[in-house]
């Protein structure tokens, strides 16, 4: 009996130990939880981290991979922002953006994952030049998600709504327990964002010109909205150089749409878009594809940006 006893604990003990690891695998405690029992939200950039503070309001602890004021195309990730996605409760992206992001999803394992690509459709953004399809830039630039579609869906939303539904979704099914909480922040944020869109529509009805020139083909899905057209100097890559004919092109199309603005934004370099504004005679301005916030933001979050966005688009265009 005596040699049997110590067996027969040592055995108990390793069961509960096995029954511990078990229940923590199976509920979202453990690495998934901050120690105040927050859900840990892993973002990849700051849209879709606007998107899970707003749907996981008090609930979660968002940390964003791609820090205020860095371009989120070049990205690259540190074997503890790696090891981060692994550890969380919820990861939110958007595949094909962000190719880092993309490979460490894929490898970290994290079983509840909203890729905002998935949500909403996408689809190819080119521009017309002499009323021929003209795809601007290079065509497999890193910004580009795959085959050639465009991922700036946030910059519309409609769409941007679209997503939110389904990052609600996922944080659900992260974190059942309040479950009800994310749905009644979703149905604010969607409430929100469709009347941001009406701003859009209404702000932008009566306008002198259709055609707006951008440093980069950010604003597609926004222009398809609200029936604009979109003039891009390089194309969906924010880092490649407008070949001659393309400078030629945009000379031309300046003139013919009564353009009197050009474009450029906050993160990447504005030489290019003051170059041509030099040459055209024409005004530059900010147009904010929001892919970060930063101290030389027009807003403090989303909606103030897209705000001034709107603002800047109808001084552009003439609106009355």
């Amino acid at each position: 009996m005596n040699i049997r006893r110590p067996i027969f604990t040592a055995t108990l003990a390793g069961v509960s130990v096995l029954g511990l690891l078990a229940l923590s695998a199976c509920s979202p405690s453990g690495g998934a939880r901050t120690e105040g029992g927050k859900l840990k939200v892993t973002a990849s950039f700051y849209p879709m981290e606007f998107l899970a503070r707003q749907i996981g309001g008090k609930h979660v602890e968002v940390t964003d991979l791609t820090k205020p004021g860095v371009e989120p195309h070049d990205l690259e990730l540190s074997p503890k922002q790696t090891a981060q996605l692994g550890e969380s409760g919820a990861v939110v992206y958007l595949k094909g953006l962000q190719p880092a992001v993309d490979d460490a999803v894929e490898q970290s394992g994290a079983k509840h994952v909203a890729d905002a690509a998935a949500l909403t459709s996408l689809e190819e953004h080119g521009t017309e030049v002499d009323g021929h399809h003209h795809t601007t830039g290079d065509n497999h630039s890193h910004s580009e998600s795959e085959g050639g579609k465009d991922p700036h869906i946030w910059l519309d939303p409609v769409k941007y709504a679209e997503v939110a539904k389904g990052v609600n979704k996922t944080l659900a099914k992260a974190d059942p327990g309040h479950k009800a909480d994310y749905q009644k922040n979703t149905d604010a944020l969607v409430k929100k964002l469709d009347g941001l869109n009406t701003e859009f529509k209404n702000g932008l009805k009566k306008r002198s010109s259709d055609t707006f020139l951008t440093t980069h083909a950010a604003f597609g899905y926004l222009a398809e909205r609200y029936g604009l057209t979109e003039e891009a100097i390089s194309g969906l890559d924010p880092e490649s150089e407008p070949s001659a004919k393309r400078i030629k092109d945009l000379h031309t199309l300046a003139k013919e749409h009564h353009v009197s603005t050009v474009f450029f934004e906050t993160i990447a370099n504005p030489a290019t878009a003051r170059a041509l504004a030099g040459d055209l005679h024409l005004k530059t301005d900010v147009l904010d594809p929001l892919e970060g916030i930063n101290a030389k933001s027009r807003g403090k979050d989303y909606f103030g940006v897209q705000r001034a966005n709107l603002a800047a688009l109808q001084k552009a265009l003439g609106s009355k």
